[in-house]
């Protein structure tokens, strides 16, 4: 098995099968609706069975459906493994198993080119997530990744409830010591904060501190940390771990639909005033083939039929003549995934929408460009 990373998306998305078929299929192994190994072996079947039908005797697809197969029949590990993502062309050597922390939607796809949206798609959900808790005394830190906890640290501050510091307590005065001991504490906390992003750099923070340290502890955050600071969080340092993780989850899930709303935003703003946008399939098609994308907003599950240019690798909604070599053209399955192909190969951006509704009105799919 391979990790996933963008790079490793990257070198998929590269891949050519040299005339050979590439069969891209991903399995939802998530033990929460598939509660037994038979219930993954059923939902498997049902795709192998429209798979072999895509395939039309094609000998190398055949065997790339055994192996998937026989991977899934052997056992799975789900412990840790919600979904898998296999990439095949026996015919080229190609194998790759990519297990993965989040459900997938199941689906096989046989193409000249690794599928490589849904895995888009993860990658994207993927970026780390700071969470900072802090309260008088205590300081936790924990960096998440794809909903596993992948740094943790704890610090405490003990606040003495006697004091006897000269002279002090016999004056009665020893409230500014204690506040000197929180103010300490609060740098502390910033403090391990950073040296959390260092270790691990994260895109967002979110934090839980109570009201009274709440201006304290944002002056003391690092400018790297304040800006990326989300938003706060109702935890103190005594929540489990499985409470922090499923919070951060929900962070970033809010977080990533902000990214999506703020991008799809700027696109329609630049389709409206004839800038640099796209919008529907044609026009993006168009504007891939021309090299001119600089970020591909994809309607989550968005599939359509259109065409291929082997020669040029132009691809279009309608064909069968290619506007660019005059070329005749291949009618495809899905030219939406297509597209995130020649989008990654490009060196493009990549976004995958979820439940966005004005890029739905826009067609489901469109493009901020380079020019």
């Amino acid at each position: 098995m391979v990790a996933i990373s963008e790079d490793a998306i990257r070198t998929l998305a590269a891949f050519k099968g040299e005339g050979s078929p590439v069969t891209s299929c991903y399995l939802d192994v998530d033990g929460r609706r598939h509660r037994s190994l038979q219930d993954v072996e059923h939902e498997l079947n049902v795709l192998l069975r429209e798979a072999r039908t895509k395939a039309n005797g094609t000998t190398s697809v055949h065997h790339d459906l055994e192996r998937i197969e026989s991977f899934v029949r052997n056992g799975i590990d789900r412990s840790r493994t919600r979904g898998l993502a296999f990439f095949a062309c026996s015919s080229q050597g190609l194998f790759e198993v990519i297990p993965l922390p989040v459900p997938v939607r199941s689906e096989v796809t046989i193409n000249a080119f690794p599928a490589v949206g849904q895995l888009e798609l993860v990658v994207e959900a993927s970026r780390p997530l700071g969470v900072l808790l802090v309260d008088r005394q205590r300081t936790r830190t924990f960096v998440f990744e794809l909903g596993e906890l992948v740094e943790h640290s704890e610090e405490h501050d003990e606040l003495p409830r006697e004091y006897d510091i000269r002279g002090e307590k016999e004056r009665g005065d020893t409230a500014h010591h204690v506040e000197e001991l929180a103010q300490q504490h609060i740098r502390k906390a910033a403090d391990a904060a950073f040296r959390a992003y260092q270790q691990r750099p994260f895109a967002h923070l979110c934090i839980g501190v109570p009201d009274e340290l709440w201006a304290a502890l944002e002056g003391a955050l690092h400018p790297y940390l304040r800006d990326r600071f989300s938003e706060r969080i109702p935890l103190t340092p005594a929540a489990h771990v499985d409470e922090v993780r499923r919070v951060a989850i929900e962070v970033e899930a809010r977080q990533q639909r902000v990214r999506e709303a703020d991008l799809v935003e700027r696109m329609r703003a630049e389709v409206g005033s004839g800038g640099r946008g796209a919008a529907g399939l044609e026009g993006t098609l168009a504007a891939l083939s021309e090299h001119r994308v600089d970020v591909l907003l994809v309607s989550d599950g968005f599939r359509a039929e259109g065409w291929r240019c082997d020669s040029c690798l132009r691809l279009a909604a309608i064909g069968r003549r290619c506007k660019s070599c005059g070329g005749e053209m291949l009618a495809v399955d899905n030219v939406v995934e297509e597209a995130v192909d020649l989008a990654l190969a490009n060196s493009a951006r990549v976004e995958m929408c979820q439940g966005n509704p004005d890029l739905d009105v826009h067609g489901r799919i469109g493009a901020l460009l380079r020019y």
